[in-house]
């Protein structure tokens, strides 16, 4: 009998007279816990009786489903995975499968990787066999022990309400291979015949459904390592589901804008570790190669100067596509064909500095210049990390703007979740922890993907992630701006500006130029020398390293069960010099600083505060999780 296994923490394993005898949505527990909603239930009441069916017609009663697979390091869930032996090789043998419920389907603007269904006709959706096609690459690269089989991981797109061939056709259209290919119900018998050559009907399925969930996850590609590669030579990461989709909405619309000769803008919104900066270094290195004129540009110095510093380490010329969001105050309307702006919440009301003559002083928006800039503006952005005054990077305000102005809008939301070990629980549970998110903060549930730790001192915090250092993994510590921060000295030495109790560490180098063996502020995250400075959100944000530990300071206290902002305990000069006078929009900056530090980790996060109270709270809502 078919096996039906909830891939994650603790397994629910039905035979098929079980399975139909019980709602599936039920039974079985998500890898998080949490329970179906209805749409899911009804999704898979639908679609889970038919594979089982065709399953049991193939003869492959021994096979192991797993239902919504979760795909290593990211939020990310296959809707099937099919595991047991591979009939010709005698190897491991999986096939992902993506379950449709469209009857009808058909090319965006004759475009062939983006398609309509019914009832969404505004609302283009990635072709299926992209989707699942990119779920294969992605578990092929990071399941370590599927290293070197290339033949073990194959993938279907299974329109399974598809019954007219003539409803579905254009999707035939997309290039298929071995790891995306499109079956119908029409075409079930092909559908069928395909499992067969895929999976040996005489082997249970389970060793190698244990194998697969219980292999080594190979490192991810980490983002900085590879740039130089994406933006010069070939592409380096594979995009997934909304990423693909994000992509080659972009690569659609820089076509049609060339050939219509109209502006369209692109909004692309998604919380930390989404993959925003990797969609934007794909587009870079995809649109270049293609000969387009693009250009790169943040809000962000440190993000900025290492972009350019690593993408240009063999071809110095290549950091010049690297540029910041207050150089287009005299470009060329539509000079460029696609303008990437990465961080785009950070985008500020205007570009006018201390620095810029009266003759630029003319009170234009920041957001004006950008999108006129370039025939196809791309703004990447999570509004929630917004933590400047002045900064207006939300996608309310570019949508309207565009708008007003008569351009397309189009519009990709990421839920997907990469960083963080790709747990988008914990990332829930800190938005909620700090009020950003709707419903009362809640006891960490615990996720095997991330481990969450409260420290009960600084020594503890930085011995414990000094000890993952020498275990071969990154970490940095970094704290809210509650500590002056000094000049270095003249020997070259650093202020030990970050005093609690009878610990103190420095700040980071808050300069372009290194001080001594310290990196300079842009390299903090990246170079190895920069453990044992204290990070701060203008260097942490837009980085990522295996371990976070954050130092909560006396600027976010627990009170009353929630935490509430103090604004004399922050030091941070935009805020001291009363540059925003505001104590509400203080209070947001704060809780979306802290939501950044919080959210940098890919391993693990260890919080300690420097308030009792709060650390007496931190340790009761994680202690359950023990």
């Amino acid at each position: 009998m078919t096996l039906f296994r909830q891939s994650g923490a603790g397994f629910v394993m039905l035979t098929l007279e079980q399975q139909f005898e019980l709602r599936i949505a039920e039974q079985m527990r998500f890898h998080t816990g949490r329970r179906a909603a209805p749409a899911e239930v009804r999704s898979w009441e639908r679609s889970l009786p038919v594979l089982a069916q065709d399953l049991e017609q193939a003869g492959l009663g021994k096979v192991e489903v797993l239902v919504e697979h979760h795909l290593p390091l990211t939020s990310k869930r296959a809707d099937v995975v099919l595991a047991g032996r591979h009939p010709r090789t005698g190897g491991p043998s999986y096939v992902v499968v993506e379950l449709k419920q469209w009857s009808r389907a058909a090319a965006w603007e004759d475009d062939r990787e983006l398609v309509l269904i019914d009832g969404y006709s505004d609302a283009p959706r990635l072709h299926p066999v992209a989707q699942v096609r990119g779920y294969c690459d992605y578990l092929a690269d990071f399941t370590k022990f599927l290293d070197g089989q290339s033949d073990a991981v194959a993938g279907a797109a299974y329109l399974h309400n598809a019954m007219a061939e003539a409803d579905v056709r254009d999707l035939y259209d997309y290039p298929q291979d071995s790891r995306g290919q499109l079956f119908t119900g029409a075409r079930r018998h092909d559908f069928i015949e395909f499992l067969r050559s895929r999976l040996d009907p005489d082997v249970p399925g389970s060793p190698y459904a244990d194998q697969l969930i219980n292999s080594a996850v190979a490192p991810s590609k980490q983002l900085l390592a590879v740039a130089a590669d994406e933006v010069q030579r070939r592409e380096q990461f594979v995009l997934v589901a909304e990423q693909k989709l994000a992509h080659s909405l972009v690569v659609h619309e820089v076509e049609r804008a060339r050939r219509r000769d109209r502006k369209s803008v692109v909004i692309v919104t998604g919380g930390p570790g989404s993959g925003k900066s990797v969609i934007a270094l794909s587009l870079l290195g995809h649109l270049a190669r293609q000969g387009r004129s693009v250009l790169h540009a943040t809000g962000s110095r440190s993000f900025t100067l290492t972009l350019r510093g690593v993408a240009g380490k063999r071809a110095p010329r290549v950091e010049k596509m690297f540029k910041y969001f207050h150089q287009f105050m005299e470009a060329e309307p539509n000079d460029l064909d696609v303008l990437i702006l990465d961080e785009a919440h950070r985008i500020r009301q205007t570009s006018v500095s201390r620095f810029t003559p009266a003759s630029l002083r003319i009170g234009r928006q920041q957001v004006d210049e950008l999108i006129a800039a370039a025939r196809v503006p791309v703004f990447l952005l999570d509004k929630h990390q917004v933590v400047k005054p002045g900064e207006v990077g939300t996608p309310e305000e570019i949508s309207r703007y565009a708008a007003a102005h008569g351009f397309d809008v189009h519009r990709v939301d990421l839920d997907a979740q990469f960083r963080c070990g790709g747990s988008e629980e914990y990332v829930q549970w800190v938005q909620r922890l700090l009020g950003l998110a709707d419903g009362e903060p809640t006891d960490w549930p615990g996720d095997p993907a991330f481990e969450v730790r409260v420290a009960d001192s600084p020594e503890a915090m930085e011995a414990f992630l000094r000890g993952k250092l020498a275990a071969g993994y990154g970490a940095r510590m970094s704290a809210g701006y509650c500590w002056p921060w000094s000049k270095p000295r003249a020997d070259k030495t650093l202020v030990e500006d970050v005093q609690i109790s009878g610990w103190a560490r420095p700040w980071n180098v808050n300069s372009d130029r290194k001080v001594g063996d310290y990196p300079p502020a842009a390299l903090w995250a990246t170079d190895p020398n920069g453990f044992g400075q204290v990070g701060c959100i203008y260097t942490a944000q837009g980085f990522e390293y295996d371990w976070s530990g954050v130092i909560l300071g006396p600027d976010l206290v627990w009170r009353d069960g929630r935490f509430t902002t103090v604004r004399d305990a922050n030091k941070d000069p935009v805020f001291k010099n009363r540059k925003i006078t505001d104590d509400a929009a203080f209070d947001s900056l704060i809780r979306n600083t802290y939501k950044v530090l919080l959210t940098r980790g890919m391993t693990g996060t260890v919080l300690y505060s420097v308030d009792p109270e709060t650390r007496d709270a931190l340790h009761q809502l994680v202690s359950s999780a023990d």
